[in-house]
């Protein structure tokens, strides 16, 4: 067999594979295609785009952290782009980004403004070190992409700015 041949059955078999194995889910699973496509894929990374101004205004985000067990609720300030790891526990935040007008447009995740229009900030929880929770905080919507945690909940409630001195 030439080489010509052997890249033609390996170029057919890299593109009927994928095909035959779709068509055998949706065979033995009907239902498969009322799926979402992206259930079992792997999303690619959002690129996050902060403003040199909204750099330059921001310094640190209040964050609101609740004790379900206790019933207790502690604020704390943690400056944007810093790790703070909280008192009698394990947990650890780390403050990624702070946008105040927080919009998405395909893979770009920027601010539309210096407005404290849309607030929200880009968090990553760890609890001894294994990863609890990555995404975004939004001040206004709490509940959006909310934190899932036994013990504790969090909430981003303010924005601390750089004070400008003349």
């Amino acid at each position: 067999m030439n080489s010509a041949r052997i890249l033609q059955l390996l170029v057919f078999i890299s593109f009927s594979v994928p095909v035959l194995s779709a068509s055998q889910e949706l065979a033995e699973n009907p239902l498969s295609s009322l799926k979402p496509s992206s259930s079992h894929r792997t999303t690619k990374e959002k690129t996050i785009i902060v403003p040199p101004e909204v750099a330059r205004r921001w310094k640190a985000v209040k964050l609101a952290v609740i004790d379900k067990i206790r019933g207790t609720e502690n604020i704390y300030v943690v400056p944007i782009g810093s790790s703070f790891t909280f008192p009698s526990s394990a947990l650890t935040i780390t403050v990624e980004a702070f946008l105040p007008a927080f919009t998405m447009e395909g893979a770009t995740i920027t601010s539309s403004s210096n407005e404290l229009v849309n607030p929200s900030a880009k968090v990553r929880i760890s609890e001894n070190g294994n990863p609890v929770f990555q995404g975004w905080l939004f001040l206004k919507y709490p509940n959006r992409y909310a934190v899932s945690h036994p013990k504790f909940g969090f909430g981003l409630i303010g924005v601390v700015p750089v004070h400008m001195h003349k």
